[in-house]
């Protein structure tokens, strides 16, 4: 009798796992864990992971962290530098924005085709400083701009799969180079061409610094639209930052009493600045073309 028991008890055991209709509860956990080893998916993951596949890539997410720090320790050593060797009440000047001069100035930088007057402004001898000028020269959008250009080189980098902290610094460090260069090569133009003006080393380093605007519209389009897109941005930024150059540093070099002078010098003078608004294309297209595939 305890054997037919036993006989039994087995043999309903058995039965139960070769049962046709097991519960349900043990056909979902098993194809989860042969589907999706690790846990159970929630409905519409896939989904939502194609949706946001662009800025939940974790290279890309890596790159932006690693190209903030490397911009942040940039801006403090430049400001270190800068309280060493410059002025900071001169430095002040090219600081001192708002809110809207900093959206006008970004306008006048993408379409500059229908401002009028160029000339800066002056009270008493003295320039008026950027909030009050939309002409003046400032800093500050070339500085926002170049860390905004490191950040978006990261992240166009991590999306790549190309992200690495050598690529990202050599990527920094080109751009910085690249704008040193120009201003030291304007500054041996403006001196052979004797231009006399009241431009800076800060106000050529702030107009070669705004070509920064046009490189992140380039870049974030070509991202966001392929290869076509960035050269149409491309082709329009240099256009745009051509004649804004050629305006600005036309008006500041070739100022009222420059006018009367030799027509050599007057023609040098020209070319140095046509020279300098030619160059931005170059540039533009040298830093931002391997970010974009």
């Amino acid at each position: 009798m305890a054997y037919h028991s036993g006989y039994g008890a087995h043999g309903s055991k058995h039965r139960a796992r070769a049962a046709p209709d097991p519960p349900p509860l043990f056909d979902d956990t098993s194809g989860g864990y042969s589907s999706q080893p690790g846990g159970y998916p929630a409905p519409g993951a896939d989904v939502a992971f194609n949706v946001n596949h662009l800025l939940g890539d974790p290279m890309a997410n890596v790159a932006m962290a690693y190209g903030s720090s490397i911009a942040s320790h940039g801006k403090d050593m430049v400001h270190k530098e800068l309280h060493r060797f410059v002025s900071v009440n001169k430095l002040k000047y090219f600081f001192a924005v708002d809110t809207a001069y900093v959206a006008k100035k970004l306008g006048l930088l993408v379409f500059p085709y229908t401002h009028q007057n160029w000339e800066v402004q002056y009270s008493r001898d003295t320039p008026l400083p950027p909030r009050q000028d939309l002409n003046a020269p400032d800093l500050y959008i070339p500085t926002m701009a170049f860390i905004t250009y490191v950040l978006l080189a990261g992240m166009a980098l991590g999306i790549q799969k190309r992200f690495s902290p050598e690529v990202l610094g050599l990527c920094a460090s080109t751009a910085l180079v690249w704008v040193v260069m120009e201003v030291l090569a304007l500054l041996l133009g403006v001196y052979l061409a004797t231009v006399r003006s009241d431009l800076s080393t800060f106000h050529l380093l702030a107009y070669s610094g705004y070509k920064y605007v046009g490189m992140i519209l380039s870049v974030l389009t070509g991202l966001l639209f392929g290869s076509d897109g960035y050269y149409v941005a491309l082709a329009w930024t240099s256009s745009s930052l051509m004649y804004f150059i050629v305006r600005s540093l036309r008006t500041a070099a070739l100022g009222p009493d420059t006018m009367g002078g030799p027509a050599p010098r007057q023609r040098l003078q020209l070319y140095l600045t046509l020279g300098a608004a030619a160059f931005q294309p170059l540039i533009i297209y040298w830093l931002t073309f391997h970010l974009v595939r």
